[in-house]
């Protein structure tokens, strides 16, 4: 393999230290990456060990199978260069670059663009002969659609939409991925995968932590931003959409863009009953107490940021027809939860009283905070009598011995080797802001319903589903995959 280089823009940053390095180590230590220089380039003075010293400790802080003698090998290889980020400056890792390199942008969200101007004005978005350019940009994507749109042209300015690899680390976990073979894999599976058979889906991501160091960010995000607007948009595609007829990079974004497409608009008439948002008081969590939200270091005491947000939404297709999807997202919650959780309808004609009203059966992707799938279906009670229980299927992702790989593994081997699959093209990123747009224009006034601390979220989210189905306990579900009683 001829010899490739990643050019790292925020080399000294939080983003490089904690995800990064402890990924391109691994790799390298798998020997998956033998042939890759690695360029740090930040705006910090520093010399080149300067550099390897501070990457050495983050190694020895964030990689789970940190060894010393092969890290030092590995830190020793890295090279560095200061500058700001003007064509000027950037020219000057020109001569460090090889046929095939790869620009990622681990930079604040507001330098994504002028970055991406000034690595083009320097020329190093046009490849040379038999190589290539690619650049790697890191969510959000713009805070609405106007701003994603500015960002799109600021990009597309030198760089052609091919060239561009919009990461959303929740495409290189192995339980979205495994969504996708389970599904199109399994024939006992698609038959049932439409309105027909399936009642619900939930989707849901929750936090016991609250915003922690980020509280700069969050504000001005807030959780519809930072989690549904991506990360549980990329599960709700991925889980509606229909089987591919190859796989082809293009061909999946095409299926996840027509999913988006086809959700019914979300508006001022029917917001109501199509959007819940949430802040967090103080509360408890077992014996310790909870600060509310507006008494987090750094928050305004007067801010309206939503901490929780949840999302009802429909798609207007045959296949989906009449199916709500339910997307939740929040901080400070019960428990440290995320999964994706398909209710199929209830039995047409169950033995009499053997099946109590509520009782349906569930198939449960989980993601964390174990990697499993499980199956819940009725059975009978053991004993002299004809009664129903809830029993569950439990299968993990991966078996004792098997290679696990992190998202970031995952996401910078397939960005090295041209594999688009699982980055956003730009329409992906489009549709799904305007899907949210409405609700982020309603929710600049009236302020949020609160929620204590350690709890489910906001009561009002239940306003949210059909007469008959209830959310998923976020409580419930964490004590049954930590196996507490």
């Amino acid at each position: 393999m001829a010899a490739q280089t990643l050019v790292i823009l925020g080399a000294t940053g939080d983003l490089t230290q904690r995800l990064l390095m402890p990924a391109l180590y691994r790799l390298r230590r798998e020997n998956l990456t033998a042939d890759l220089r690695i360029l740090g380039y930040a705006m910090e003075p520093w010399s080149r060990a300067r550099f390897q010293s501070h990457i050495g400790k983050a190694l020895r802080n964030f990689s789970e199978d940190y060894d010393a003698r092969s890290a030092a090998a590995f830190v020793r290889q890295l090279d560095y260069i200061s500058g700001q980020l003007t064509p000027e400056d950037l020219a000057r890792i020109a001569g460090h670059l090889s046929p095939g390199t790869l620009f990622y942008l681990a930079l604040p969200p507001p330098l994504f663009g002028t970055a991406a101007q000034a690595l083009g004005a320097a020329g190093f978005a046009q490849a040379p002969r038999n190589g290539w350019r690619r650049l790697v940009v890191e969510k959000p994507f713009g805070t609405d659609l106007a701003s994603a749109e500015q960002l799109r042209k600021q990009m597309h300015a030198h760089w052609d939409e091919a060239q561009v690899l919009r990461i959303d680390h929740f495409l290189g976990k192995e339980a979205t991925q495994n969504l996708m073979v389970m599904r199109f894999a399994n024939r006992l599976l698609e038959p049932v995968w439409n309105a027909q058979h399936i009642a619900q889906v939930q989707i849901t991501y929750a936090e016991t932590l609250g915003v922690e160091h980020r509280a700069a960010y969050y504000d001005k995000a807030g959780a519809l931003r930072d989690m549904l607007q991506n990360h549980l948009m990329q599960l709700f595609s991925l889980a509606a959409m229909e089987p591919l007829s190859a796989w082809d990079g293009e061909v999946l974004r095409d299926h996840k863009v027509e999913v988006l497409r086809a959700v019914k608009p979300i508006d001022a008439r029917n917001l109501a009953a199509h959007a819940v948002r949430g802040q967090y008081r103080a509360g408890r969590s077992g014996r310790s107490k909870l600060a509310g939200y507006r008494s987090e270091p750094g928050i305004p005491r007067a801010s309206n940021t939503e901490t929780f947000a949840a999302l009802r939404l429909e798609i207007d297709n045959w296949r989906w027809q009449g199916v709500p999807f339910y997307l939740r997202s929040g901080k400070r919650l019960a428990g440290e939860t995320s999964e994706i959780a398909v209710q199929f309808r209830r039995a047409a004609g169950p033995l009499p009283g053997l099946v109590q009203a509520g009782d349906s059966n569930w198939l449960v992707l989980r993601i964390k905070p174990e990697q499993r799938m499980d199956l819940e279906l009725t059975a009978k009670r053991p004993g002299l009598k004809l009664e129903g229980r809830s029993v569950t299927l439990s299968a993990p992702y991966a078996d004792a011995g098997d290679a696990g790989f992190s998202a970031y593994e995952q996401l910078l081997i397939d960005a090295l080797a041209g594999e688009r699959a699982h980055f956003l093209r730009f329409d992906e990123v489009e549709w799904a802001w305007r899907i949210v747009d409405p609700v982020l224009r309603a929710w600049q006034h009236g302020s949020p319903d609160f929620y204590p601390a350690g709890g489910e979220g906001p009561a009002t989210q239940a306003r949210l589903l059909d007469a008959g189905l209830r959310w998923r306990s976020i409580a419930a579900t964490t004590a049954d995959v930590a196996g507490t009683p």
